[in-house]
């Protein structure tokens, strides 16, 4: 049997190959300087009324001390602190409670960013996440510091959620809603609209960032216009998502000639759920079978033979199949080079799934914008590592119109196509 090592293989995905430590050590710096940033401002507050008899403040910025590194379990971390001058004479001095001048090394790392901002930031212990990137002692954030990385972070999620979009194309979305069990001021439980497009040149962007109660048709409508209003023209030729009925209803009147994938992780699971576990791992070939057949002639024999082996038994397995037919093989429509990349949703998974095994629910609430702007920061790292898809450059084939059937071109060159090798 043929290994898989797609992305399609559940669980693979490109962001998680690259590994969580690579997206700690790229969000790393951001994250530790921002917080440093956060910690001079607070200090410089504190003095704004000290005034020269000039009038001038007496403690202002005065530069940066030599860039030095923090030396993590996955490699170094440049960092840059401040300085600040004291016209007074009184002998302020700026000193991070988080990069003493004595941290060097740091030998606790694991997913601590992704933690750091849905766990430790919105409970308020964001020096407890700090430490297992710089160790204990660089505990000693204030609750001033942590407020101000709050709003801060709230508002470049603001800022970027009102860029113009009437340049922007994509030809390809995934969408995926996240419960990550945080509470908020408005609800139980936010839940994270989150879409990622792929651009004309094959490279992966994030498209939205929202927040909707139970995924609803509502929800979803009411981001996708807000993209049409600040000026997309068109929605991607395939989106793919899990089944929830709000994404493909809101995607059917806002943008209704994008084409629907359904994501064969999320299918896969939900069909395991109806099946005793004594079956699911004949159940797994059975779909594997489906899903990585060359033609969508071979994937519908294969569709059958599933349903034949399951409906009289199981019929709420074979149902669960059977009502999403044409959207579980529409990848077969785009080059097949692709395919792996439309089958599932995996770069929006791979993206939270260190949140959604780590976040826990929170006493105190977080605010909407908090809340989003925290979301907008994890995937602004992640983003750092994410690859463009395969062979990019059928993409240009696909803008112009040209058709695809078992995942290779028709033209009036090629009347008739060879099926793909199995």
């Amino acid at each position: 049997m043929k290994k898989v090592t797609e992305e399609t293989s559940f669980g693979k995905s490109e962001a998680a190959t690259s590994g969580l430590d690579d997206l700690i050590q790229q969000g790393a710096r951001q994250i530790i300087q921002q917080a440093i940033e956060a910690e001079l401002a607070t200090l410089l507050e504190r003095f704004d009324n000290v005034k020269t008899l000039d009038g001038r403040r007496t403690v202002v910025r005065n530069g940066y001390l030599p860039e030095r590194e923090v030396v993590t379990a996955i490699g170094p971390v440049t960092v840059k602190v401040p300085k600040v001058r004291d016209r007074s004479g009184s002998g302020v001095k700026f000193n991070s409670n988080i990069v003493p001048p004595y941290i060097r090394k740091s030998p606790r790392v694991s997913a601590a960013l992704p933690w750091l901002y849905l766990r430790g930031v919105s409970s308020g212990n964001m020096s407890e996440a700090l430490s297992v990137l710089l160790g204990e002692e660089a505990k000693g954030l204030s609750p001033n510091v942590v407020s101000r990385l709050k709003a801060q972070w709230a508002e470049e999620h603001a800022l970027w959620n009102q860029r113009d979009l009437s340049q922007a194309r994509w030809v390809y979305w995934w969408a995926d809603g996240i419960h990550t069990g945080l509470r908020s001021d408005d609800s139980d439980g936010q839940c994270l609209l989150v879409i990622i497009g792929v651009k004309p040149d094959g490279t992966k962007e994030r498209v939205a960032i929202g927040d909707g109660y139970r995924e609803s048709k509502d929800a979803w409508c009411e981001l996708l216009l807000d993209l049409k209003a600040r000026g997309l023209q068109s929605g991607p030729l395939l989106a793919s998502g899990d089944g929830a009925m709000g994404l493909w209803a809101a995607l059917a009147e806002v943008f209704p000639k994008t084409g629907h994938q359904r994501c064969w992780f999320h299918k896969t699971g939900n069909i395991l759920n109806a099946l005793p576990k004594s079956q699911h791992g004949r159940a797994k070939a059975g779909l594997q079978e489906i899903w990585q057949a060359g033609t969508r002639e071979e994937a519908l024999a294969a569709f059958d033979r599933f349903i034949d082996a399951y409906s009289a038994k199981y019929p709420k397995a074979a149902e669960k199949l059977t009502k999403d037919r044409d959207e579980l093989l529409a990848f077969y429509d785009f080059p097949a080079e692709h395919w792996q990349h439309l089958r599932t949703t995996n770069p929006i998974e791979s993206t939270f799934a260190t949140v959604r095994h780590r976040t826990t629910r929170t006493r105190n609430c977080v605010s909407r914008p908090t809340f989003l702007g925290l979301a907008f920061k994890l995937i602004e790292s992640a983003e750092q590592s994410w690859r463009r898809i395969r062979a990019p450059e059928k993409v240009a084939s696909l803008l112009e119109g040209i058709p695809y059937k078992n995942g290779l071109p028709v033209t009036d060159s090629t009347p008739a196509q060879q099926p793909l090798a199995a």
